[in-house]
């Protein structure tokens, strides 16, 4: 049985991506890469794909945040400050559940990410519900920020 883990999007299969790792002993955080060279434009926001989607149990969430060296040498950083990938957005209906990191360029000049550049990291924790907490039977039909539609 599976418990928590990455794995390559059936697009990304024969591209050479690296499944995600942790680079010391005690990281909480699993180093993410780039799955293609991109450039990105002052003060332009683009979705940085991986070609990764991430499996975990229902009580779990995979938070992605920007590798802390990003901001200072390369003048980038998440735009939305933090990812939350939840259990059901993986091999969701319409994007599989690839992530992808929203990279906002705040300096005054294009900054190129090469393909299998370490941009985020992911962590997985637990997560704790509320004791008023009602009982949700929707289920995940969309992708990338589609809970609220």
């Amino acid at each position: 049985m599976k418990v928590r883990g990455f794995e390559v999007v059936s697009s990304y299969q024969n591209k050479m991506i690296n499944l995600p790792k942790r680079q010391t002993l005690h990281s909480a955080g699993y180093d993410i890469e780039s799955a293609e060279t991109v450039v990105i434009h002052p003060q332009e926001v683009k979705l940085v794909k991986t070609g990764l989607k991430a499996y975990m149990q229902p009580d779990e969430v995979l938070q992605v945040y920007i590798r802390s060296s990003i901001p200072i040498k390369k003048g980038l950083m998440m735009a939305n400050n933090v990812g939350i990938i939840d259990s059901d957005y993986y091999n969701n209906e319409k994007n599989e559940g690839h992530i992808m990191i929203p990279l906002y360029n705040f300096s005054k000049n294009p900054v190129i990410i090469n393909k299998g550049d370490k941009i985020a990291q992911g962590i997985y924790i637990k997560y704790l519900t509320t004791d008023n907490d009602e009982p949700v039977e929707r289920i995940r039909a969309g992708g990338f920020g589609s809970s609220s539609e």
